[in-house]
């Protein structure tokens, strides 16, 4: 059996954190750790790659992405 439960991953690239939704899958068959999908993964790292080129419109796509900024 296989159990399947959203989780919310932090990505922090640069001035950005992006808050990307990916679904962890846990088998009940073993001890393994739970584990994401290989196109959860992807979603990831195209993320990343978008925040680092400073395309957020892309990564909002994706994504709920701040920007961070110093403190007065």
């Amino acid at each position: 059996m296989v159990n399947r439960r959203k989780y919310t991953k932090m990505i922090h690239e640069g001035k950005y954190v992006a808050e990307v939704e990916v679904e962890l899958i846990n088998t009940k068959s073993d001890d393994w750790s739970p584990y994401i999908s290989a196109d959860d993964a992807l979603k990831l790292d195209n993320v990343r790659e978008l925040l680092s080129k400073n395309d957020v419109a892309s990564a909002k796509k994706y994504a709920k992405v701040y920007i961070l900024s110093e403190a007065a």
